[in-house]
């Protein structure tokens, strides 16, 4: 096993996959973008797994909130998609935990992940 393959086992979330924030941790273990994430862990056949923003994964988010919801729709564009480095920016104000939970919980769509799991992902819900 190769020295990368050694460190992505570390990471190893319960069921096989790495968390996202750990991905997050991972990229600067390695010294790469959070952008190659994504790839590197397709070639090894690892799934990341708990999207903080609510897009995949199972991770109990609580309540959306409406003064969230209403900071995030004005960084937003004209199709209630915003981008998921924007995302954690306002996360720096609330919490990473509260930006996902209204995000999961609203029409808002998270695009363009930081560590290039998805491009655009369709998230259907209903604010609040």
């Amino acid at each position: 096993m190769d020295d990368t393959a050694q460190i992505l086992k570390k990471y190893l979330n319960e069921k096989g996959k790495i968390n996202c924030l750990d991905a997050f941790k991972l990229a600067r273990e390695l010294h790469i973008k959070p952008m190659e994430i994504a790839k590197l862990t397709k070639k090894h056949s690892i799934k990341i797994d708990n999207c903080e923003l609510g897009v995949f994964g199972k991770n109990d988010f609580g309540d959306a909130r409406d003064d969230i919801y209403e900071k995030l729709s004005t960084k937003a564009n004209t199709e209630n998609q915003i981008l998921c480095g924007v995302a954690w920016e306002v996360a720096q104000e609330f919490s990473l935990k509260k930006v996902g939970a209204t995000t999961k919980k609203s029409d808002l769509e998270v695009i363009h992940c930081q560590l290039g799991c998805f491009r655009t992902r369709i998230h259907h819900g209903s604010k609040s």
